[in-house]
């Protein structure tokens, strides 16, 4: 057993946990055999706390009936990382900035504090581009996490090393978080599961946008049940972000276990003509799409009217870099990388008359939302518009043969149901001609987790790729543009 442990899923590992048939220091001398095989091919989690999670699973061992234990989520010891951008008491932490590169908090994240509370034993920091800022995981204190189906690629951005962690078995689940797809992208790249979930589910704790719902925390894992199970453990009211609400009376993983399937599925493969998607891409996601239909579901061919959406997550995007990182860029221009001034910048330059209309245009478009799923129960997307690009570029050189105008546009597929607010789960649903993943992003209702996971958890049970997982690195070439 001691040999297979890091290729238990994490339900698995958790009933074994509770049974006491294996035990939390078992899970972490696993993790750290595991994420020494590996480490080197992908770079995925540059900090390791192992000392830190021995002493944590020790006091677990010796009080397993705890106050959360009977709690859903209950993690039970489990191994996790946390992404280099949430603080970790005593733990490294860079948010993959040079500026931060010795930073070692003193207090932990309260997304972390409940994470610990409810078992979780945190591992490693997972590696990110700077502040979150990209599609390509890299940064100048850690370098670049690389893509286990090929190490030649991006693994995506901003979760990556999380991303990567799963697909590789470092660990059995990874937090993450997502402005303009950080989790549905890396998910998309790395054929493993990654939810943006509904603004107010999981704190998003110590932001200084507090009341603006365009970044959120999340988890990640290799299945759906693994995620809806993390997902439990993330969710709840916490009093240090204003906007977050009550864990469900039913769980999500109890809500994933008798799966509802969806009556009405939509399908959009480029929003009415307003996304360029690679072609391959496309064809895939659309084959799978159809695939619905084999459990009984109606699915069409509709999109929600996006408007100019895109445009305005950029004017709200960026004005919330001029609350994170204005005064830093103020006095240290020279160690941001050029991606994270441009966007702080375009926010300084643009008129309250632009905010005011990108406000205006996100109450709008969440109003044809909400009329959309009037009709629709679920709707499905591409997860990214691209397959996974050279882990050298900070985004594709071409998407659907053109150039992009911004290192943002190989994410707008996803920044458009950002502003939505409406959850989104990034589900493998195959493979192009060269072997990358491609998934699809579903989209749920405001609030609607426990539907969405249900539709997810089904998507997968067609096609099995979750099976596949986890893998040994890859080593590849990249594929023609």
């Amino acid at each position: 057993m001691s040999g297979k442990l890091w290729r238990l899923s994490a339900v698995e590992a958790v009933a074994l946990l509770k049974k006491r048939q294996i035990s939390p220091l078992d899970l972490i001398e696993a993790s750290a055999k595991r994420i020494a095989e590996v480490e080197p091919a992908v770079n995925a989690l540059p900090t390791l706390c192992f000392d830190r999670a021995r002493d944590h699973a020790k006091r677990i061992m010796a009080d397993p009936s705890c106050e959360a234990s009977d709690e859903a989520g209950w993690l039970a010891g489990l191994p996790v990382s946390i992404k280099d951008l949430t603080d970790v008491a005593g733990v490294r932490t860079t948010y993959g900035s040079p500026l931060f590169a010795d930073h070692v908090p003193t207090k932990s994240h309260p997304l972390v504090e409940r994470i610990e509370r409810k078992g979780g034993v945190v591992v490693a920091k997972s590696n990110t581009p700077e502040f979150g800022a990209g599609g390509s995981t890299f940064n100048e204190v850690f370098g670049r996490t690389r893509n286990p189906w090929n190490t030649s690629l991006t693994c995506g951005g901003s979760t990556g090393g999380g991303a990567v962690s799963l697909a590789t078995g470092e660990v059995w689940l990874a937090q993450g978080s997502d402005h303009g797809g950080s989790l549905r992208r890396p998910g998309t790249y790395c054929s493993v599961v990654g939810l943006r979930p509904s603004p107010g589910r999981v704190t998003r704790g110590t932001s200084s946008n507090l009341w603006a719902p365009l970044s959120v925390q999340g988890p990640m894992a290799r299945s759906v049940a693994d995620l809806a199970l993390f997902l439990d453990t993330m969710a709840g009211l916490c009093p240090h972000d204003p906007m977050t609400f009550d864990a469900p009376s039913v769980s999500f993983s109890d809500a994933v276990a008798r799966p509802v399937v969806p009556k009405r599925v939509a399908f959009t493969a480029d929003y009415n003509g307003k996304m360029a998607i690679d072609r391959e891409v496309r064809d895939i996601c659309t084959k799978m799409a159809r695939r619905f239909e084999e459990l009984g579901c109606v699915v069409e061919e509709a999109s929600p009217d996006i408007g100019n959406i895109d445009e305005a997550f950029l004017n709200l995007r960026s004005q919330q870099f001029v609350v994170d990182r204005e005064l830093q860029i103020a006095e240290h221009r020279d160690k941001f990388k050029p991606d994270i001034i441009w966007n702080t910048e375009r926010g300084l330059k643009q008129t309250p008359s632009a905010i005011a209309w990108a406000e205006r245009e996100r109450a709008a478009f969440y109003r044809r939302m909400i009329e959309f799923f009037q009709t629709y129960d679920l709707l499905v997307t591409p997860g990214a518009p691209t397959s996974a690009f050279d882990v050298n570029l900070r985004h594709p050189e071409t998407i659907a043969g053109k150039k992009p105008e911004n290192y943002m546009a190989g994410s707008t597929v996803n920044s458009v149901i950002t502003v939505s607010t409406c959850p989104a789960i990034a589900v493998p649903c195959g493979f192009d001609q060269y072997g990358r993943p491609v998934g699809l992003q579903l989209v749920g209702k405001p609030r609607g987790e426990a539907a969405l996971l249900q539709a997810a958890s089904l998507c997968e049970q067609l096609l099995g790729l979750d099976k596949l997982l986890p893998i040994d690195p890859k080593v590849g070439t990249v594929p023609p543009s």
